[in-house]
């Protein structure tokens, strides 16, 4: 018998083992100032592409001032208590339907955090005869939601509609002899991608396969169909989607999320949601503050409109210029560069320091060994002047990466790690 330990101290895992080259700066880093386009890195002002801050909603003047007078009033405790026993107010009803509406759907109902939200959901809605079809590419909350499944489920490659129909055909097999039923579960946005999940397509499965959709639309809400109301919306799907999730921590830029279906889903996941059951209701300043970026969405386009004309230029300005931003079909904007771990440390750090630039870093084991992805979130606070400077400095990194200089300057990392 070994130590419960004994793992831990032997193997980090495979980000973990990077932990004292990268802790404080390249992972867990500290951005301080006002969220907005520009904001101080140990001291020094940097263009902000990490934040995702989508319509500028963070820090704007009039969601501000409500969240101030909303936390004067009620404070940051109440209500006290899980929803079903003494957290439930007319306020968390009147988010719920305005937002069920603003989506198109009869009920929606309110979580505290969207992973705790989804992970839960997705263990409410299947029991262990049913069968889960998913997206391989499915963030993390998607897959340990699945993780709890006692049934069978299935992935397929990345929205590839061969393959989402043979796992359906595999699924429909299984349900014939268990008697249970197919939820379907993709991404609207896929966050590190930015490429929309195939919905329409997925949709007109439907008519051949018996399966229920369930979409995770964290990045599509807000920002993507005519009206904001998401991926669904963009690609005149909605109505088709059985039940949609959304985040308040991407274009509301607050804390909590909500789920939206057809009344009696709603009525029979509100009695059913342990995380919800069972943990404090979402307090009253972040449902307030919630209302008010609701009607933001509602009644401020120019807002959407600004952030997708900063998308528009930025991923423009980078296919200009000879950069691989893959097939995103939304804001998220990612740049695929070749090398090691050890240089893309080296790469970020001179992205951050020498041109003031700071923008999230992806690595192994988030993409396959030997690919940089450097992830940008435009928003509607950004100007033009940010995007020219930052294409500057991407070009000068791209530079450097290809002569080798930052493949000598990590030699010493590397060795330190046996990479």
């Amino acid at each position: 018998m070994s130590d419960l330990f004994d793992k831990i101290y032997k193997d980090k895992g495979p980000l973990g083992k990077w932990a004292e080259q990268a802790e404080g700066y390249f992972v867990f880093p500290k951005l301080e100032g006002p969220i907005s386009n520009r904001m101080k890195f140990r001291g020094k002002e940097v263009i902000t592409w990490s934040i995702n801050d989508y319509l500028g909603l963070a820090n704007h003047p009039e969601v501000r001032k409500v969240d101030a007078e909303a936390g004067a009033e009620y404070g940051s405790a109440y209500p006290m208590g899980a929803r079903m026993m003494s957290g439930h107010t007319d306020m968390h009803e009147k988010l719920q339907e305005e937002l069920a509406a603003f989506v198109g759907k009869q009920a929606a109902y309110l979580l505290n955090f969207g992973y705790q939200g989804m992970v839960s959901t997705i263990d409410a809605l299947v029991s262990k005869s049913d069968v889960i079809v998913y997206d391989v590419d499915a963030h993390a909350c998607i897959i340990d939601g699945v993780r709890l499944h006692l049934g069978q489920r299935f992935t397929y490659m990345h929205n590839d509609m061969d393959s989402i129909e043979k796992n359906l055909q595999r699924a429909t097999k299984i349900c014939e002899q268990t008697g249970g039923g197919i939820l379907f579960i993709t991404e609207g946005v896929f966050g590190m991608r930015g490429e929309q999940g195939r919905l329409k397509e997925i949709v007109a499965l439907k008519q051949k396969y018996n399966f229920r959709l369930f979409v995770d639309d964290a990045h599509g809400f807000g920002t993507l169909g005519a009206t904001g109301a998401g991926t669904g919306e963009e690609q005149g799907v909605q109505a088709d989607i059985d039940v949609y999730f959304a985040t308040f921590a991407k274009a509301m830029a607050s804390t909590g999320a909500f789920i939206a279906a057809d009344k009696e889903i709603i009525d029979y996941l509100k009695y059913n949601l342990r995380s919800q059951m069972f943990a404090k209701s979402l307090q009253m300043q972040l449902v307030v503050g919630a209302l008010k970026r609701l009607d933001m969405l509602r009644t401020m386009p120019e807002l959407k409109e600004k952030l997708w004309e900063n998308v528009n230029a930025l991923q423009t300005g980078l296919k200009d210029s000879g950069f691989d931003i893959g097939t995103t079909q939304s804001c998220v904007t990612p740049v695929y560069l070749k090398g090691s771990i050890p240089e893309a440390m080296a790469l970020v750090k001179d992205l951050r320091e020498n041109h003031g630039v700071f923008c999230s870093i992806v690595v192994y084991p988030v993409i396959p060994k030997g690919l940089i992805l450097l992830r940008m979130i435009p928003t509607a606070t950004h100007v033009l002047e940010d995007i020219t400077l930052t294409l500057t400095a991407f070009s000068a990194i791209r530079e450097r990466l290809e002569n080798g200089t930052y493949k000598r300057l990590s030699a010493a990392v590397s060795a330190a790690v046996g990479e």
